[in-house]
């Protein structure tokens, strides 16, 4: 099960939410462009600003953005909510998540209206919330890039 919270998203306007550019890329495109097999202007990407969340474990994205990806839902996954409430929602095939220049690709949820970015790849990127400013900073021990432990 994942669990994540879902933001009023009027209320959030005003709780110091933290809200980011985003750029998310069908990862099987992507690869198929690098191989030749298909032509790079067919690569689908889609440019939109996101909601950070940090109690939110995988990152999510709304049904509308998976059609203009073009991702197949290639499993169910069991959802909690941070009121409590569980339901099946969708989890995608690969995509590409960049943010502050930095990517990482992995599945993501699929409900809601917004696209929020989860822990997975806040830790992934080595990226923190910095509250008081509500922005995203690299981590001051690597602000060049990312360090990823093993």
């Amino acid at each position: 099960m994942v669990s994540f919270n879902r933001i009023d998203v009027a209320a959030s306007e005003h709780m110091g939410a933290v809200r980011v550019p985003v750029k998310l890329t069908n990862a099987v495109d992507e690869i198929l462009v690098n191989r030749g097999l298909l032509n790079p202007n067919q690569l689908r990407v889609c440019e939109t600003e996101a909601l950070v969340d940090t109690g939110a474990v995988r990152t999510v994205v709304s049904q509308a953005i998976v059609q203009e990806l073009g991702l197949k839902v290639r499993a169910q996954q069991l959802a909690k909510y941070a009121d409590g409430r569980e339901e099946m929602v969708g989890l995608t095939e690969p995509v590409i998540i960049e943010i502050m220049g930095r990517e990482t690709t992995e599945a993501v949820l699929v409900t809601g209206d917004e696209v929020l970015i989860g822990q997975t790849v806040l830790e992934t990127l080595d990226l923190l919330v910095d509250c008081k400013n509500q922005r995203l900073i690299p981590n001051p021990a690597h602000p060049d890039q990312p360090v990823f432990r093993i």
